[in-house]
């Protein structure tokens, strides 16, 4: 025998051949009535089969079924420790919340149903092949969260469960798009602090820092690791995970103070019972998806989007949940607007100025508290609906005087010696505090579709006394993140440069995050005094003068990807009026206009290197194509089905006629 073979197959298990060929089944009868079966499909009946087979009593089979969809990945042991890892602490303890909701739909009459679509982690894929797939991963996990919805038609309702970047824009997506069907979200919560150490965030930048020489090795090992403190929820920023909590709490797709909270406690998971009561409530007064996303809503949280100071990938995924939800898809104008309005008042890692971690956040009373502002602002349209059953306004009024509220920002108080109204400001505080608005949407003649820019996050020391950062330096030009990271570990790149990143959209590697750059410029000296420009995104903990979307992208024929090594590049960006101005304006020792650094890109020949990444995935390419003819990124990256077949239909016409054309000549 071969030893592999025997080595696979041999086993001491004494009863392994003892096998049953038959069982009596489930004891009782199902709850069919003549109506049920002359009416109901065969799928429904059948589906009763399966729910007693799996050990459902049969007498509590026709309570109301509810669908609990989370992200959970990997596997834990009772005691919480790992059989098998997930890929990152976000997924890693929400199965424990489809456990709580599923307790409470059970005690309310209902029957629980649960499925699974875990997410991949952007920080365990920076700077790897694996970030190819990660913007693209939004549209195919909602996809088929979409389907394994459709796919118990019986469901009178659905709860997603979920944490991180992708997995949460992706179940957003999915339960905005069920417009008949009532829904909660569950955020899936924070991981906490080291009480000595780094925060996820800047751990990230170990390998720059060691190639400068501003950390030992002993100090990175033993920093990396206790940087993730408890063992579930996303990174204590607020970064896309963090931002994406908080937009679904701003949506009213989530119960009242429930972005943010710390995994694992006890107020965690109270919030998967209060989300099992509120899809109740919600089914019991017919109130559906199409109640809760309006277009107001959708403004709602942009609103709140800016005065946390978000992720700016929350521009790729708010106007698809819009598309999603049948709302109007807000453009760059309406961005703008929001953001002139709205002043950031939440004081949180990575944009500061005091770096609290986001569980502080949470208990100085997260999206309730932050609303709470803008509503003595004007700022919020209180006549929305929320899961709760009732007005954003019933809420606010309860939140203001809750005890909840009270006793949140008091163990912030006496457990951190933190003041909570230091971490959620007012509007005059945070204006003393120098803080800015969110976003600006910078365009020239290297941008002529626009591009963007997480303006509050540039270091006050490079932007002049008229709240302009003004930089004229020369690029850099790298067609891969490797190369430019190279750059920057080997000190290639210094105090003045311009670093231009091409062919990293969506047509080169699924548009990238490109969190390595970013951050390694975040931690080293002259970082602050470097410029970054990218057809590629940034993470949402990504901090600095770096302005990305550029579009359009170099490999769809934007300017950018003309762009050379020494050619001089005027930025401006004005964070109080909140424009900006990315232009090409000399070569060597020439200099020249905007409008003639224009016409000069428009005859160039694009970069010789630059080209799709030759390991991007067919699946990738794919979604690009598709994404492209539906609005592309400033739409969101979406999926629209008609203009999709509208192409497609023009390209088989297209090519019948070129097809009859060559036969005829």
């Amino acid at each position: 025998m071969s030893q592999s073979i025997q080595y696979i197959m041999d086993s001491d298990i004494q009863d392994l051949y003892d096998i049953v060929t038959h069982a009596s089944g489930p004891q009782g009868s199902l709850p069919f009535t003549a109506n049920m079966l002359s009416n109901l499909p065969s799928g429904d009946l059948f589906g009763m089969s399966q729910n007693v087979g799996m050990g459902w009593k049969p007498e509590r089979l026709l309570g109301q079924q509810v669908l609990i969809l989370s992200t959970q990945g990997g596997l834990r042991s009772e005691d919480g420790t790992p059989i098998a890892l997930g890929y990152h602490t976000g997924h890693w303890e929400v199965g424990m919340l489809v456990k709580e909701a599923a307790i409470e739909i059970t005690k309310l009459g209902g029957v629980p149903f649960a499925g699974y679509v875990s997410d991949p982690c952007d920080g365990r894929s920076q700077g790897t092949k694996g970030m190819f797939d990660s913007l693209p991963y939004r549209n195919d996990a909602a996809i088929v969260n979409r389907r394994l919805i459709r796919s118990l038609p019986t469901g009178k309702g659905v709860i997603g469960v979920a944490t991180c970047d992708k997995g949460l824009p992706a179940m957003m997506l999915a339960l905005a798009a069920m417009h008949d069907l009532p829904c909660v979200i569950v955020p899936g919560g924070v991981t906490l602090p080291p009480t000595n150490g780094e925060d996820a965030g800047k751990i990230q930048t170990i390998g720059a820092r060691f190639s400068q020489r501003e950390i030992s090795l002993e100090d990175a090992a033993e920093l990396g690791c206790r940087t993730c403190a408890t063992p579930g929820g996303g990174c204590q920023f607020l970064g896309t995970a963090a931002t994406a909590q908080v937009v679904a709490e701003a949506l009213g797709m989530s119960v009242p103070h429930s972005a943010l909270a710390p995994s694992g406690q006890q107020i965690w998971k109270e919030i998967a019972k209060q989300s099992a009561r509120a899809i109740h409530l919600m089914s019991e007064e017919n109130m559906t998806m199409s109640s809760i996303l309006t277009d107001a809503a959708i403004e709602n949280a942009m609103a709140v989007h800016a005065a946390f100071g978000g992720s700016t990938n929350l521009l790729l995924h708010i106007p698809a949940i819009a598309h999603a939800a049948g709302c109007r898809i807000p453009t760059v104008a309406d961005w703008n607007r929001v953001n002139r309005a709205v002043s950031r008042i939440v004081s949180v890692l990575p944009n500061g100025p005091t770096p609290h971690p986001t569980i502080r956040a949470f208990l100085a009373g997260g999206v309730p508290e932050v609303m709470l502002h803008l509503r003595k602002q004007g700022l919020i349209d209180e006549n929305v609906q929320t899961v709760t059953g009732g007005k954003l306004s019933e809420l606010l009024d309860w939140w203001e005087g809750s005890e909840r509220r009270y006793t949140v920002r008091k163990t912030l108080l006496e457990k951190d010696g933190v003041d909570p109204d230091q971490v959620i400001m007012s509007l005059d505080q945070a204006q003393k505090r120098g803080i800015t608005s969110t976003v600006t949407f910078p365009t020239g003649n290297i941008a002529p579709e626009g591009a963007v820019i997480k303006s509050t996050a540039i270091d006050r020391e490079v932007i002049d006394d008229d709240g302009v950062y003004r930089h004229l330096g020369q690029a850099k030009v790298f067609t891969t993140e490797k190369e430019a990271i190279s750059a920057i570990k080997i000190g290639k790149i210094h105090e003045g440069d311009i670093v231009v990143l091409i062919g990293r959209g969506p047509s080169g590697t699924g548009m990238e995050e490109t969190y390595q750059l970013t951050s390694a410029l975040k931690y080293l000296p002259f970082g602050k005094y470097v410029t970054l420009l990218t057809d590629a995104r940034f993470s949402g903990v990504s901090t600095g003068a770096c302005i990305g979307h550029i579009g359009p992208e170099a490999l769809a024929g934007g300017p950018i990807g003309k762009l050379r090594t020494g050619d001089w590049i005027s930025v401006e960006i004005n964070l109080q009026t909140l424009e900006g101005r990315l232009n090409f304006v000399g070569e060597g020792n020439q200099r020249f206009s905007p409008e003639e650094g224009m016409s000069i890109l428009s005859k160039r020949s694009p970069h010789p290197n630059l080209a799709a990444d030759p390991d991007l995935p067919d699946d990738t390419r794919l979604w690009a194509a598709l994404q492209s003819v539906s609005g592309g990124t400033w739409k969101g990256s979406i999926y629209d089905v008609e203009r999709i077949i509208e192409t497609l239909e023009a390209g088989k016409e297209a090519l019948e006629k070129r097809r009859k054309s060559d036969v005829n000549e």
